[in-house]
Formats: structure tokens, C-alpha cells, sequence
């Protein structure tokens, strides 16, 4: 034998040095599912243009990528593709017809547990149930896809766009969800990473229970019942996110302790009439509020733009000992609604928030107001506990009430106070708002 032949003759002879293999699954010539049965590790399955019918699953490491009008159809029922194998690629796939059964986790991509290190790319799915359902799966990546919901169902008859359960180590990154029940939801997770997705025309965009150790940056949701609904978890980096139009509340913290909420833009909240409050059950009237923090505790939150809402924080149920400096609260109709029986002093080291109806002065000139702010009194209390009482807003008694707290502030009731408020609007967030 010619010696120039000799070395890829062996290599086709050694063990684990066998060439990757290239296959192609066609429509009504070599159908895909038995084009994965047969396809070895690491070799790259091409399904070629047409409509794909049936419900696929990938068994062993390998790339499955779609080629221009490539469609896989469920035909309702179960999940259109199942991955079941580590290291497993999907890539430029229109995925569609999956079933609707929640109870049974029907998808369009269900990525099992044993499928470590999946990347799910590219991908357009018209989803029924869920669009991508991660099931335990360690260091995934779920990229730029996406995901519809069915408007034919009921928004609770949908699944989440995407659904992280007992996850560890995701990244999920530049991703649109429209439509779904909610567009990420992430129970159980831990370590995890939320970077750049476009959540809108739903329930919620991000929807966090029972997590922590989670990174959620850069994502932005729009016209949903609830922007970002963080419950009951712990050590969340919230950082540079928009809210933009979304109803009843922009930003939701929920028994959230030990977290970073930072950066972030809450603009135009709506009042949506009927949402869902903390503890699940339907509460009628609510205010378009840019952030509700509900029973949360020891939290950094800095340096966010709470604008254009009809209330711009609403605090409660024993939310205390959080860290607020750096926010800049504007055009919204009441700042800040807080309920509770301690002062809240919302300035650290030296540093408050920007207020858009502050009329203190600045002589000293060193962009700080040399009077406190306090944007609640008990007239304000008053109007929460028994709204009826607005009618008497511009009434001779009230007047007289809220010159007494004036002149003898020992009788004013414990609130906000902002010792050292801030008096220009930086100029990243006055560009937003101008």
C-alpha cells in the first residue's frame, strides 16, 4: 500500500477516531426519526425543506440542524422534539402542532435531564404547550429563538414560552416569547442566567419562584399583566432591565431577600383592573405601580427610573431594611404609597433619589436638597385606608390637617424620609423620559 494512504487508513481502524458523518432527512424519502436512530455521536443530521410529521427524539450526542422552510409538525399531540443525549445542538428549525396537554409537559423542545449541556439555537416555535421545556438540565444554552403562544387557548391553557425547572448553570440569551402564558418562568433554579430577551404580550415576562443565585440583565418586557414577578427567592443580580407599558405592576418582589435590583427602567405601568396578587387570588382596582415590594427584605435597590405610573413604589407587609439611594422617581402620580409602622430612611451614605415634585433648594450646591424629603402623611394614609375619603381632598379639615403636621412634626404618622435627595436626573434616564 502507497504510504501516502497508510495514515487515514488507520485512523478509519483506531477507536474514537472514526470521521463525524453527514445525513439528510427528506420528506416521504428518508424520514427523520429513523435518520437519528441510525446517526452515531457527533455526526450532524440536515433535515431538508418540507414538513416533518411526527414526534422526534435524539438518543445519542449530535447536531440537528434545519435547513431554509424545514418544519417539524407534532400533529397535537406529546412534544414535537425530545432531546436525550449531552451535547446535543438544535439549530434553524421551525418547530409547530405540539400538544396541549400541560399536565404531561407537552413542547416543542423538551430537553430531558440526561441532555447536559444542550444548545438550542435559532429556532422558531409556534407552541401549544410549552415552547422549550428544561427538565433538570445541567449548562444549557437556549439562544436567540422564537416562541409564540397559541391565541386560540385561554391564556392559562398555555404553557410558559420558556420553562426552567431544577435547572442549574442556563444561559438563556437574546430569546423573544410572545403570546405564552409567561415568558420565562424558572422554579427551582439555581445559577442561572437571564441576558437580553424580549418578553411580550402575556402574562408575565419573567416569572422567578423558589430560586436563587440568578442573574436576570438586559431584558426587556412590554405590554404584559406583569413585567418581572420575583417571588419567593433569594441572592437575584436584577440589573439593567426594562418594564415598558406593562400592566399593574412593572417589577414585583415577592419575599425577595438578599437581591440586587439595579439599573432598571419601570416606565408607564397601567392599571390592568383585575391582576393577580402575591398570595394568587384576584384582586380588583389595582394602580399601575412601577414596583411593588411585598414582604422582601435586606435588598439593594439603587439607581432605577421609576416614571410615569400612578404609583411609583408601593411598599408593604413588613418590607423593611432595604437599601434605596440613586433612584430617580418621576412624572408618577404618587411616588411612593408605604404601609407600616417604622420610618424608612431612604438615603445611604450620603446619597437620596431624585424626586420630580422635590421643592427644596440646593444653596450649599453640592447636588443635594438641604431639606428632607417625605412624599407621605397621614392625610395620604388616611385616602389608602379609606379611599371614599378622596372626596374630601380640598376640604377646609384637611387643609387644617396637614398645616398640624406641619408645624408639630412630632404627630406626623412614621413614612419615607429621603435626607439628602438628589436634585438633577442623571443623564441616562433623562433621556428615556424627556
Amino acid at each position: 500500500m502507497p504510504s501516502r494512504w497508510l495514515l487515514p487508513f488507520l485512523l478509519l481502524l483506531l477507536p474514537g477516531l472514526a470521521l463525524a458523518a453527514e445525513w439528510r432527512a427528506v420528506p416521504g424519502e428518508t424520514p427523520l426519526q429513523q435518520v437519528l436512530a441510525a446517526a452515531a455521536p457527533g455526526d450532524t443530521v440536515r433535515v431538508a425543506e418540507g414538513v416533518h410529521l411526527g414526534n422526534f427524539v435524539i438518543e445519542v450526542p449530535l447536531t440537528l440542524v434545519g435547513e431554509p422552510g424545514a418544519i417539524l409538525d407534532g400533529q397535537r399531540r406529546g412534544s414535537v422534539l425530545t432531546v436525550a443525549a449531552p451535547d446535543v445542538t438544535v439549530r434553524d428549525l421551525h418547530l409547530r402542532e405540539d400538544g396541549a396537554n400541560l399536565t404531561d409537559i407537552d413542547s416543542g423542545i423538551f430537553v430531558a435531564t440526561q441532555a447536559e449541556g444542550a444548545l438550542i439555537e435559532n429556532n422558531r416555535i409556534e407552541a401549544r404547550g410549552f415552547g422549550i421545556w428544561l427538565d433538570g438540565t445541567p449548562n444549557a444554552r437556549v439562544i436567540d429563538n422564537r416562541i409564540s403562544g397559541d391565541t386560540s387557548l385561554r391564556s392559562q391553557d398555555r404553557g410558559n414560552g420558556l420553562q426552567l425547572f431544577n435547572v442549574t448553570g442556563a444561559e438563556i440569551r437574546g430569546n423573544e416569547v410572545w403570546e405564552a402564558r409567561d415568558g420565562i418562568y424558572i422554579d427551582v433554579s439555581n445559577h442561572n442566567r437571564l441576558i437580553g430577551n424580549l418578553l411580550r404580550d402575556q402574562r408575565y415576562g419573567v416569572h422567578y419562584m423558589f430560586s436563587q443565585n440568578n442573574v436576570v440583565r438586559d431584558n426587556v418586557t412590554r405590554n404584559n399583566r406583569l413585567g418581572y414577578a420575583l417571588m419567593q427567592s433569594r441572592y437575584l443580580e436584577v440589573v439593567g432591565n426594562r418594564s415598558e407599558r406593562d400592566q399593574n405592576y412593572g417589577f414585583l418582589m415577592n419575599f425577595i431577600v438578599h437581591s440586587v435590583i439595579a439599573e432598571n427602567v419601570s416606565i408607564e405601568a397601567q392599571r390592568g383592573g383585575m391582576a393577580a396578587a402575591p398570595d394568587g387570588h384576584a384582586i380588583s382596582g389595582t394602580e399601575g405601580k412601577a414596583l411593588f415590594v411585598y414582604n422582601s427584605l435586606f435588598n439593594e435597590i439603587r439607581d432605577n427610573l421609576f416614571a410615569r405610573t400612578e404609583i411609583g413604589i408601593h411598599m408593604t407587609a413588613g418590607s423593611e431594611d432595604n437599601e434605596f439611594h440613586g433612584n430617580a422617581f418621576v412624572g408618577n402620580e404618587t411616588q411612593v404609597k408605604y404601609v407600616a409602622l417604622r420610618e424608612q430612611e431612604w438615603s445611604f451614605e450620603g446619597r437620596g433619589n431624585y424626586w420630580s415634585d422635590y421643592l427644596g433648594w440646593d444653596l450649599s450646591g453640592d447636588g443635594f436638597g438641604d431639606i428632607p424629603y417625605e412624599p407621605n402623611d397621614s392625610v395620604d394614609r388616611l385616602i389608602w385606608t379609606y379611599p371614599m375619603a378622596k372626596i374630601l381632598m380640598n376640604s377646609p379639615a384637611v387643609q387644617v390637617l396637614r398645616w398640624v403636621q406641619r408645624e408639630f412634626p412630632i404627630l406626623r404618622p412614621p413614612g419615607v424620609r429621603d435626607s439628602h435627595p438628589l436634585m438633577a436626573l442623571p443623564d441616562w434616564m433623562a433621556e428615556i423620559v424627556q
